[in-house]
């Protein structure tokens, strides 16, 4: 049986592949053309109302709809990481870098960084 997490990951990285080769394409024939051409806050944008999608479709308990609003959800942020040079690589290492972390820990971690930079 194949492992369903790396599935994922591949899923992730051929669709990280498919937004970079998109990027530079006719913005009249292709959606994430369009959205970069537009710039950044198109995308900030849709991102925000994916988000939102994604409380009300939890709030409403339907889970084919939480499931389809986080698939847009990733998908737009998927191209504001290829906005900034970044790919899911990038969000997994982090994701793993924390594995085993307390969030307690975490968020006291990140929230002393920020004093110290404040600091600076």
């Amino acid at each position: 049986m194949a492992d369903p997490l790396a599935s994922g990951n591949d899923t992730l990285a051929r669709l990280a592949a498919v937004i970079e080769s998109r990027r530079q394409a006719d913005p009249a024939t292709s959606y994430v053309a369009r959205l970069f051409a537009k710039g950044p806050d198109a995308v900030l944008k849709k991102i925000g109302e994916e988000a939102t999608e994604v409380v009300m479709a939890c709030k409403d308990g339907d889970r084919h709809k939480v499931v389809a609003e986080v698939a847009d959800l990733w998908f737009h942020t998927m191209i504001a990481l290829a906005q900034h040079g970044l790919a899911p690589v990038d969000v997994l290492a982090e994701l793993e870098r924390r594995e085993g972390l307390s969030g307690l820990e975490e968020f006291a971690a990140r929230k002393m960084q920020s004093r110290e930079v404040d600091r600076t």
